[in-house]
């Protein structure tokens, strides 16, 4: 799961002014918008679990195509690099995991609006 954030000056209802915003995005998907002035926030409903177990299927499900992909541009590049990509896989996916466990139990707590 990825998480990404941006900045933009958006009319706060608390602030009663423009004021500079903070929006949360998780896979593409809007997450939170938060004025950093009053902080107040909005918690948009997503299903973090849902999330997480879509994006590992669609992982999981176009790998075949990816790697044919990959040996069909350049043979030699990929029987070159494959035997180390293997070898740091598990690395990989502990490291993506461990991103996606972090993400989730940031946002557990947060209220809906």
């Amino acid at each position: 799961m990825k998480q990404s954030r941006m900045e933009a000056e958006l009319y706060c209802i608390h602030c009663r002014e423009e004021s500079p915003f903070t929006i949360t995005y998780i896979n593409d998907k809007l997450k939170t918008i938060c004025c950093t002035q009053c902080h107040h926030a909005i918690d948009v409903r997503l299903d973090l679990q849902k999330e997480f177990k879509q994006e590992w299927q669609n992982r999981i499900l176009s790998k075949p195509s990816r790697m044919t992909t990959e040996y069909k541009e350049d043979l030699s590049q990929f029987l070159f690099t494959l035997p180390i990509r293997l070898a740091s896989k598990p690395y990989r996916l502990y490291h993506d995991i461990k991103e996606s466990r972090i993400i989730m139990r940031d946002f557990k707590d947060v209220k809906h609006w």
